[in-house]
């Protein structure tokens, strides 16, 4: 293929997603809505993904994830297989949150505001200084800039920013939670472990 092909994907909320990029060009998404199964899905969408633009795992040259915040289980799913696949393919992996990914190609100063569970939201500013993703109450914001609609699905945002990016050092994608895990270790005292 004469134009470098980057996959960007993500599993940071109730869905799986994925981009495939030739150069600047997009040339197949996928979105499939689920609440769970996308440790299940996530490779055979990426599989129909590369055969739809008749391309294979060993066309790729670099790899956008989605790096949450989000779902605990989904955020780590893509990280994990992101991480394999670079290491597999000898290739580069690079980590975008869905904030990022969701305000690509917008007008700043904008604010990016994920609805979430219980009456939570995930929101970031751009454009206004250093920001960071934050997550409380949808419907006690604090005062920013104007709310933006994304014109990019978070995919496609997360391969793009993979791309502008992949001339830069960066540090294996790792996860980005706002919140400790809803599930604890056990503080009773495990059984006893015969020699």
């Amino acid at each position: 293929m004469p134009d470098a092909l980057t996959l960007g994907f993500d599993t940071s909320a109730a869905h799986c997603a994925a981009a495939l990029l030739s150069g600047d060009r997009v040339i197949a998404t996928r979105l499939e809505q689920m609440s769970k199964g996308q440790a299940e899905r996530l490779f055979p969408l990426l599989e129909e993904l590369l055969a739809s633009a008749n391309a294979q795992w060993r066309d790729l040259s670099l790899i956008g994830v989605g790096t949450g915040p989000g779902n605990f289980t989904g955020i780590r799913i893509s990280v994990a297989a992101a991480r394999g696949l670079a290491l597999s393919l000898g290739i580069p992996a690079i980590g975008v949150s869905a904030t990022e990914a969701l305000a690509f190609g917008l007008s700043r100063p904008c604010r990016i505001v994920i609805p979430g569970r219980r009456d939570q939201a995930i929101w970031q500013d751009f454009g206004v200084g250093p920001s960071s993703p934050q997550q409380g109450e949808i419907t006690s914001l604090p005062p920013g800039p104007p709310v933006a609609d994304p014109i990019v699905t978070i995919a496609e945002g997360t391969a793009r920013i993979a791309r502008e990016q992949a001339d830069e050092p960066q540090p294996r994608p790792a996860p980005l939670y706002l919140r400790p895990a809803d599930a604890a270790p056990s503080r009773e005292r495990g059984p006893v472990m015969l020699p």
